[in-house]
């Protein structure tokens, strides 16, 4: 299993991810979010095929596309979260931090 706890920024709406193999080529999700947005993805985002969510060559990824579906804001690092999680589970990444800091001058 991988887990991806991810804190988006300024809304403040703190999401967990969980993603497990299946042993069938596919991840099973669990996602808790104090976002209505994301919980609201997160009921259509119950298992995914990883290798259909590994690059854009075929077009937007599911995970990304159910992410421009459901959320308002460009911005939110969370669907690219789930992605991480997805790739940790099916043994295509290794598990690290993602860290995007944003200065203003």
């Amino acid at each position: 299993m991988a887990k991806a706890e991810i804190e988006p920024g300024n809304c403040g709406y703190h999401t967990t991810v969980e993603a497990t193999a299946d042993g069938a080529q596919r991840i099973v999700i669990h996602v808790e979010s104090e976002c209505k947005a994301i919980q609201r993805m997160a009921e259509q985002l119950t298992e995914v095929n990883p290798y259909e969510n590994l690059s854009f060559r075929r077009g937007l990824p599911p995970i990304l596309q159910l992410g421009a579906d459901f959320c308002s804001h460009a911005a939110c690092p969370v669907p690219v979260g789930i992605v991480k999680a997805v790739e940790v589970a099916a043994g295509t990444a290794l598990p690290g931090d993602v860290t995007i800091r944003i200065t203003r001058d």
